[in-house]
């Protein structure tokens, strides 16, 4: 099942108040970025927010499922996790944890990388903190 327009639309709504959002198609679905920053994706009509150590607590408490792109390789999955319903359905606190998304990105772009990336100069990024 693709991504439906109207989902599309309502998430990017809720998100509104997310300085710097811009949505990116990708392989049948939808990434999310604050300026250059890659912190959500919409995928078969769910959202899925970036996680890090800072976030993962919020939902892994509240039974969120983790994203997992292939189904016939249930144990691979990205540090991304379901938005719960009632985070969405809040504009205010969906921005507020797409914010804390954004800070996990940011921060797994710190850590030491096993190797080196080639080609890729860092992006800076500006507006996607608190208060922004």
């Amino acid at each position: 099942m693709p991504l439906s327009p109207d989902y599309r639309d309502y998430v990017l709504e809720q998100l509104g108040g997310l300085h710097g959002l811009r949505s990116r198609r990708m392989f049948g679905g939808l990434g999310l970025y604050c300026e250059h920053v890659f912190f959500g994706l919409l995928s078969r009509d769910v959202l899925y927010f970036k996680v890090g150590e800072a976030n993962r607590s919020h939902y892994e408490a509240r039974g969120a499922r983790p994203f997992r792109p292939y189904a016939d390789r249930p144990e691979l999955s990205f540090s991304f996790f379901e938005v719960p319903a009632d985070v969405l359905e809040d504009a205010e606190t969906c921005v507020d944890w797409a914010r804390a998304a954004v800070a996990a990105a940011l921060a797994s772009r710190d850590r030491p990388r096993r190797r080196a990336r080639r080609g890729r100069s860092p992006r800076v990024s500006r507006g996607c903190g608190p208060g922004t």
